[in-house]
């Protein structure tokens, strides 16, 4: 799997997914960072799990769209699923505004990876 010629300027759904990576890449890391403060049981952990995951695969998927990996496609829709989790997993504390907003940001992540996850790249 290797490309061949000139690199193509970025679709606008590509760069808006790369957007949407990077924000909630940038959401998770903060949401976790709320969390360390927090008292938790095992509910507490997923949630951290979660937020790590989501953080790792939010910014890899964009790193990857960026250098346009013939691999994108397939960690788009692996995004989605990390994001899906995590939208999840933070809502099982819905007071809870960081949470909330973290929620959010998974959500609309994994909607535009997995319409990128079925666009040709």
């Amino acid at each position: 799997m290797t490309q061949t010629g000139p690199m193509t300027a970025m679709s606008k759904q590509m760069q808006e997914c790369v957007n949407a990576c990077m924000a909630t890449h940038t959401m998770c890391e903060e949401t976790l960072s709320s969390c360390m403060s927090m008292e938790g049981g095992p509910t507490h952990m997923r949630i951290m799990r979660a937020l790590m995951d989501c953080s790792e695969m939010t910014r890899m998927c964009a790193d990857m769209m960026m250098r346009r990996s013939p691999l994108s496609a397939e960690m788009c829709a692996m995004c989605a699923r990390a994001c899906d989790m995590c939208a999840e997993a933070c809502m099982s504390m819905p007071d809870d505004p960081q949470m909330k907003r973290c929620a959010d940001a998974c959500r609309r992540c994994a909607e535009m990876c997995r319409s990128m996850a079925g666009a040709a790249m």
